[in-house]
Formats: structure tokens, sequence, C-alpha cells
């Protein structure tokens, strides 16, 4: 079983990121789940997402307290060491950010790294700082954990018509450009 924590902030499609997902999964014969976590239900107000896949069915229902995966939507949020509590040893960090590597301060846990400038991606295609589907995209490009037509569909069947292709677009563009470092 794997298991990803989404960060973001209210207005990102954070949940909806990982409903998306979800939906690939399954296109995929995985076994999957999402579970939405509000603090405040407000735009700008920090919310998380759990996600956990497997080839087998899943009776876990709760938070995810040790991620193979941490997916961080909002560039801000990464200065926060709070969101990376828990992450795996040789975990995968999945970031919005135009920064350079060296400028990220991240945790000795992560061994493997994907980043990609969601924002100014999804404000080039959406017009619009909805991160969703383009770090959707850099999840593929970083994780190999599901193909990215599989995610493409999922997008399509979620907005239908120009919206979706627009936002299948963003998820395209994000696994084009993201960065994947090794680093251990």
């Amino acid at each position: 079983m794997k298991e990803i924590r989404f960060h973001g902030r209210g207005g990102q499609g954070t949940v909806l990121a990982s409903v998306i997902l979800v939906k690939a999964f399954t296109k995929e014969k995985k076994f999957s789940s999402a579970i939405p976590y509000f603090g405040f239900e407000r735009r700008g107000a920090p919310v998380t997402a759990f996600l956990r896949f497997d080839d087998r069915p899943l009776r876990e229902k709760t938070q995810i307290y040790s991620p193979d995966c941490v997916v961080v939507m909002d560039p801000a949020l990464r200065k926060s060491m709070e969101i990376y509590q828990g992450l795996k040893e040789d975990g995968i960090l999945v970031v919005s950010s135009r920064k350079p590597i060296e400028e990220l301060n991240l945790p000795s846990s992560v061994a493997k790294l994907g980043c990609v400038d969601a924002i100014r991606i999804s404000l080039e295609i959406l017009g619009s700082p909805i991160t969703n589907s383009c770090m959707l995209g850099a999840f593929v490009a970083t994780t190999a954990w599901v193909e990215l037509e599989s995610v493409i569909e999922s997008i399509k069947e979620t907005w239908p018509g120009e919206m979706g292709e627009r936002n299948a677009l963003a998820a395209e563009t994000g696994f084009k450009r993201t960065r994947v470092f090794q680093l251990k």
C-alpha cells in the first residue's frame, strides 16, 4: 500500500486533485480512497487530503501520518516543516516551486523530489492560480505510480468540454516541465 498526503490552500483544488487521482488509479484496476481534511472551510485556509492505493482492497479510512509521498500544492506551504512530518525515510516530495533545489531547505527524509512551477503553468493555461491539474502531472512525472493518460481521462470526466481540455493540458504541461531529482 502507498499513502499520499496533499497540502494546499482552500480554492487550489487540493481535495479535487485527490479525487481525480482516485479515479485514475481505479482506471488502472487499483484500489484507492481519498479522504479530505478541512480546518476552516474558506478560500486560502490550509487544506489536507489523504489518498491510499494498493492492488488489494483497502480497509483503512484514517488520516495518513507516515506518507510515502507528500504533494505540496502551494509554494508558501513548503516553508512549514509540519507538512513534512512523518514522511517516510526515502520518501517522495512533489512541490510547486520555481526556486532552485538548493533553496528549498528539504528534510533529510526526501529521497526523490519533483519540482514544478505550477502557479505559472496554471496562470498560462487556465488563467488562474488553481494548481491541482498541473500538480497531478507533476505527481505522475515524479512517482510513475499511475499513467498520465489515466489522469488525463479522469480530468476530462471531471470537467467535460473546454474546461476539461484546458485542465488536461495543464496536467500534461506539468508532467513535461517537472524537474525530478534523485537525492538518495
